[in-house]
């Protein structure tokens, strides 16, 4: 009797869980899912407008800088 409460319990919260994570799954894509020629929107910072505008890049935007620089940073060979 003890062990049918437990697996039900158990049971009952994996259930929950996999309808949390469903809701969830299903709220992100909305956009995606409902709209035509839907997609998700850009999360590199280079895309970002206002990161432009204050001057942020990426780092891997920072790091071709600094590479093509004359006197950038230089490796220590070792």
């Amino acid at each position: 009797m003890f062990l049918t409460a437990k697996l039900r319990k158990m049971i009952e919260t994996l259930l929950l869980t996999v309808l949390i994570i469903a809701i969830a799954a299903i709220l992100l894509g909305v956009k995606v899912i409902f709209r035509k020629n839907g997609s998700f929107s850009s999360m590199h910072i280079h895309d970002s407008k206002a990161m432009r505008e204050r001057g942020i890049h990426c780092v891997i935007d920072q790091d071709r800088e600094q590479r093509q620089k004359k006197h950038g940073v230089r490796e220590k060979s070792k």
